[in-house]
């Protein structure tokens, strides 16, 4: 049923994505977009049943758990693995869903277009702004490659959020309610721990505690889509997706799902742990080849190790990307008690 009503929807966006003016796109097609070597490791009760090359996290996850809900309860191991879950998508046009086949779904509402400020000094000074669309893929449930498991996030394909409708993302002022911390971190020492941490993220992982950074693409305040120093359009589209999932963290609209806390479900945490999320670009050209035996990346990994090749103009100035985020679930048996 559920690969039905993916088909059908796909068959409607191939049929209405004539492309009009600067839109242009191509379906995700979740068998040869997504690198499915990003879900690895898997690891049941601490054993690993599948390893990669990505970094994974230790959390203080029980091997051993137990979960509660009402006169329901699991006992089991717990089961930690990638789940590929959200699709966040960079564009210039307000209203163009490139991963929809470059459909344009104006609804009427004006929204600021891509702007960029050059400098001929150094590229790295000039600024840009774009929207971001944010869409629910689940795609190990909806297509169900990994095992039928309620540790999988049960929701449909959907657009969840467009920035075209927020009045918060190109007002650097107003948005200043949702990040007041930003304000401790304006000076040259958390800058240059920015820098320790792009070199941790690049060679292994982030460090959660300096929450401020998107490391190697620079700070991740303020959470709108003006980019500060915009070197180049993989570095400056990687940006905005840290920062717009660190949005919808402050905003409770995004969840984590790791450690003990997360073995029994979901829960609200405002600061986002960067090391629990990895992100691969499927659009304008997929990450899938491994060029460094990986195709996803630490959130504030450098892009020099990717990005050659992946952005031209004409048709390569929009972005999408896959999110992968970590799961640690108790996997096991229910009982009923009498």
């Amino acid at each position: 049923m559920k690969r039905s009503l993916l088909m059908l929807l796909l068959s409607f966006c191939f049929a209405a994505s004539a492309s009009a003016g600067n839109c242009e796109g191509r379906i995700i097609n979740p068998i040869t977009d997504v690198c499915w070597s990003c879900v690895f490791p898997i690891k049941l009760g601490g054993v690993t049943l599948s390893s990669g090359k990505n970094a994974d996290p230790e959390t203080d996850a029980n091997r051993l758990c137990l979960c509660a809900s009402g006169a329901n309860i699991t006992v089991g191991l717990n089961m930690s693995f990638w789940e590929p879950l959200r699709t966040a998508e960079v564009v210039r046009t307000p209203y163009c869903f490139p991963s929809l086949g470059g459909m344009e779904l104006n609804v009427g509402i004006r929204a600021p277009a891509h702007g960029r400020t050059p400098n001929k000094s150094t590229s790295a000074q000039r600024s840009s702004f774009y929207q971001v669309h944010w869409y629910f893929t689940p795609w190990l449930f909806i297509l169900e490659v990994l095992l039928d498991t309620k540790c999988l996030e049960q929701s449909a394909w959907d657009l969840a959020y467009m920035t075209e409708l927020d009045p918060l993302w190109d007002d650097s002022v107003t948005t200043f309610f949702l990040n007041p911390d930003a304000s401790l971190f304006a000076n040259p020492a958390a800058a240059a721990a920015c820098a320790a941490d792009c070199v941790a993220a690049t060679s292994s992982l982030p460090v959660s505690e300096l929450y401020w950074c998107a490391d190697c693409h620079g700070g991740i305040f303020p959470l709108t889509g003006w980019v500060g120093s915009h070197v180049h359009f993989p570095q400056a589209s990687s940006l905005l997706v840290a920062r717009f999932t660190m949005k919808l963290h402050r905003s409770g609209l995004q969840w984590a799902a790791y450690g003990e806390k997360g073995q029994c479900g979901p829960y609200l945490e405002p600061i986002m742990d960067k090391r629990v999320y990895r992100t691969q670009m499927m659009y304008p050209s997929r990450t899938t080849g491994k060029r460094d035996g990986r195709c996803c990346y630490p959130m504030g990994a450098s892009t020099s190790l990717w990005h050659s090749g992946k952005t031209w103009a004409s048709g390569g100035e929009d972005a999408a990307y896959l999110i992968y985020r970590k799961r640690d679930c108790c996997q096991g048996a229910g009982i009923q008690p009498s």
